[in-house]
Order: structure tokens, then C-alpha cells, then sequence
């Protein structure tokens, strides 16, 4: 389904008619593709049909790669910790992934069956959206990601949406440092958000493991 006002979207669904919805973002530099075997793999195992919804980025400067335009939810200025980002991109992103969700309710999917996933970038928008929303989801999958802050944030205390949050890190990630995915991960915690936590030796990545988790954790949520 394709609504010139949307981002452009890969969707792939189960054959019977979705009752959850799982927004995926891909990670700097990919696409929608990205985890389309991750989604594929995933439907025959999951015990409810979803629909994965995987949007592209839209193409930007990013300042970090010298200015080359590129698939990216937002612009990195470097690598530090926290991240130096151009936050008015951050917040068109919100804007852009919101409207997805907002679509999917459209389609008839409660906001309680609606998910949303995402890879390194896209999982630090993903908790961002998920956190700032007013009706709460059924939860996050964060991989390979961190928690995304502006300097004097406060952290949203909308006591009704403490959401289940499934975070994965690799323990030899060069690019997010898994220390920096454990301060992320006790920050959520504090919040009263419900963290399943998953270490893996692994790069900045994705690996079989953690899909097998990744089906048990939404099994156990799509249950609910």
C-alpha cells in the first residue's frame, strides 16, 4: 500500500489478516531490504499474523560521512556519546514514522498491537517515537541502538506507556559501544520501561541467536 504522503515501504504479511503491525527501521546507509529476510523468517514462526511494515529512509547529507547523501533517519555530526545529531532531522523523522503507525491504526490495528523495531539508527528513533507517544504500543525491539537524548532532555513520564522493550547488543560493537547500550538499557529500567536484555559476541550486527529471541519476545508479547 503506497500513499504518496508516506514514506515508501516494504510490506511483507502473514497470509491470514494481520492483527499486529511491526515498523522496522534499517540502520544508516540501508534500506528497507535490510531485514526483509530477518521479517520473512520470522512470520511462519510468530503465533499471530502480522504485517512488517520496512520503510526507507529518505536520502541526506550526513556530516559524519563528509556530507554524502545517503539513506539515514537523521543527520551524525560524529561518534561521540552522546550523539552530536541535527535534531530538527530527528524530529522529521518522528513525524514520518508517526504517520506510519497512525496508517496502521487506520488499517485496523489496535495501537496496543502495534510494534516498533529498528537496527542502530532506526532503533534509537524507534524508542524515541515509542516512548513520546501518548497511547502506548506493545513494545520495542531495539538492536544494536542506544537511547537518544538531547542535552537537558527530560526523560517522558507518561506513567500509562511503561512499554516492553526487547534490547540486543553485540559485546565487540565498534560503532555503539556496549557499555553505551547498558547505560541505555538502566535508563529505561529506571523509567519503568520492562527491558529483556541480550548480550551477544557479535559486531555491529545481527545474528541467529537473537532472531530466536527476538520470535520468543514477540510471541510473548503478541499473547497479550
Amino acid at each position: 500500500m503506497h500513499n504518496k504522503n508516506l514514506l515508501p515501504c516494504l510490506e511483507i504479511a502473514s497470509k491470514e489478516p494481520a492483527k499486529a503491525s511491526i515498523v522496522w527501521l534499517h540502520g544508516l546507509g540501508a534500506d528497507g531490504h535490510d531485514f526483509e529476510p530477518v521479517a520473512r523468517m520470522l512470520i511462519p514462526l510468530l503465533d499471530s499474523p502480522v504485517r512488517f511494515i520496512l520503510p526507507h529512509a529518505p536520502h541526506l547529507p550526513v556530516t559524519l560521512n563528509g556530507g554524502a547523501h545517503m539513506p539515514a533517519w537523521y543527520d551524525m555530526l560524529d561518534l561521540n556519546h552522546p550523539r552530536n545529531v541535527g535534531w530538527d532531522t530527528v524530529s522529521a523523522s518522528e513525524i514520518t514514522i508517526s504517520a506510519l503507525l497512525e496508517r496502521e491504526r487506520t488499517r485496523g490495528i489496535p495501537s496496543e498491537k502495534l510494534f516498533l523495531a529498528g537496527f542502530s539508527q532506526g532503533g534509537a528513533i524507534s524508542i524515541r517515537i515509542a516512548l513520546q507517544r501518548k497511547q502506548k504500543i506493545g513494545g520495542i525491539l531495539a538492536l544494536s541502538t542506544y537511547l537518544l537524548q538531547n542535552e537537558g532532555e527530560v526523560f517522558p513520564t507518561n506513567k500509562h506507556n511503561l512499554i516492553p522493550v526487547f534490547m540486543g547488543h553485540g559485546t565487540n560493537d565498534p560503532i555503539i559501544p556496549h557499555s553505551i547500550a547498558e547505560a541505555s538499557r538502566n535508563t529505561l529500567n529506571q523509567h519503568g520501561c520492562e527491558v529483556e536484555w541480550h548480550s551477544y559476541i557479535m559486531a555491529h550486527s545481527v545474528c541467529n541467536q537473537e532472531i530466536e529471541d527476538i520470535k520468543n519476545w514477540l510471541n510473548t508479547q503478541l499473547k497479550k
